[in-house]
């Protein structure tokens, strides 16, 4: 009898929608935001070398990639529900590093910061695919960045700011915002998702999916936009600053840059339109053709540094429209069956990229200057363009207009 005095929100907990993971998308969003900008100078002063940079974000993203991998089997021996957790406690531990300062405490607060990325990222990701419907996904993906724009575009700028004030307050900051993400994931209560079938065999090895991954062509055409994409990303977060402190610019000219960049966001529901009126393919290929040949153009900076934060610019405004699309043909691709082990090889983009990009920027930087870098991402960009032309014309028409 006493349960009917309970409220019904408490009683059964609402069906999670995609509103509610573009909010939760939002808090980690901000944390992120917050310190995009920030680990790059911290790293820079610290280290006092590009090349130095690169060496050690090569490393952090060999580690990210390895707990990415892992992520599915630990999922296997603890709960999602927890897991996710997890990557909010790295969160709060990363930061706490960097505020006590010196070279091996920061590069540790970065490792620990990518870990609770790449673990929120897969955890989240195998939520969404469990609760929204195929229909639903290129409305959830424009939701998300809609939603996050603000914290995008203003977190960059604002942590550079208050790093300035005082150096430990964007970290605070960002803990303060992790805190916020875990009280409204356990307020969603997204318990351990959806069970599609019960196990009949031991858990596989943490590698043995990759080959039911390596056998579907357009999954690994995903990867490799979400891959390349996000090198576009990488060079424009952490190597423009560093070219506008070598070149004169100043150490604020990138977090301004990048905060304008991400209000690119707040465009996220005009692009879906144009999206739906065309095709998936049309749009992926739009947005890697003209990145590529900016980021190639950036290269005049070596004569007018102005002009390639200009291009950089110009250039991430369609890495934003890569940023809405460029994920969908992995999603549409994935087997029910598989999400919770796909999840883990997408979310792997972040890490692999984490590692193609210092790595190369760490052998252009042994005989060109820092804007080879950018050189190199426009050749990147361009041949994602060239592997783009073979997917479907129509590829999620249908659906992205139901």
């Amino acid at each position: 009898m006493a349960s009917r005095y309970i409220p019904e929100w408490i009683r059964h907990a609402p069906t999670p929608s995609v509103r509610g993971f573009a909010i939760l998308t939002t808090f980690d969003s901000s944390v992120r935001a917050m310190l995009v900008s920030v680990w790059p100078l911290v790293m820079y002063r610290t280290l006092g070398d590009a090349g130095a940079v690169s060496r050690v974000y090569f490393w952090v993203g060999v580690a990210a990639l390895a707990l990415g991998l892992m992520v599915p089997w630990m999922g296997r021996l603890i709960p999602r529900r927890w897991m996710y957790t997890l990557g909010i406690s790295f969160y709060l531990v990363g930061p706490l590093l960097a505020i006590m300062g010196g070279a091996i405490p920061t590069a540790l607060g970065l490792a620990v910061m990518s870990g609770g990325t790449v673990t929120i990222f897969i955890s989240l990701n195998a939520y969404v695919m469990d609760y929204i419907a195929r229909s639903e996904l290129g409305k959830g993906e424009t939701l998300k960045l809609l939603y996050s724009g603000i914290s995008w575009a203003v977190g960059p700028v604002l942590g550079v700011w208050l790093l300035k004030l005082w150096e430990p307050l964007p970290f605070l900051i960002a803990m303060g915002f992790a805190v916020g993400q875990g009280a409204t994931f356990w307020a969603m209560r997204l318990g351990n998702g959806k069970l599609i079938s019960r196990a009949r065999r031991p858990a596989p090895n943490p590698l043995a999916y990759l080959g039911r991954f390596f056998a579907q062509p357009r999954l690994v055409a995903g990867w490799l936009f979400a891959v390349i994409r996000s090198c576009g990303w990488w060079v424009y977060v952490v190597y423009l600053p560093i070219f506008c402190i070598e070149s004169g610019l100043g150490d604020q000219i990138g977090g301004l840059a990048l905060s304008a960049s991400n209000a690119f966001l707040l465009l996220a529901p005009f692009m879906l339109r144009w999206m739906q009126r065309n095709s998936v393919r049309h749009a992926v290929r739009t947005g890697f053709l003209a990145a590529g040949t900016l980021f190639l153009v950036s290269t005049g900076g070596l004569l007018w540094p102005p002009f390639a934060v200009i291009a950089l610019f110009a250039a991430s405004f369609f890495l934003v429209v890569l940023d809405m699309c460029g994920g969908l043909p992995f999603l549409m691709a994935v087997k029910p069956s598989e999400r919770s082990e796909m999840s883990a090889v997408y979310s792997s983009f972040r890490d692999v990229s984490g590692i193609i990009t210092p790595g190369v920027a760490w052998l252009v930087l042994l005989g060109a200057p820092l804007a080879g870098v950018f050189a190199a991402s426009g050749a990147g960009l361009l041949l994602a363009w060239g592997i783009a032309g073979r997917l479907h014309p129509r590829l999620g028409g249908q659906r992205m207009a139901a």
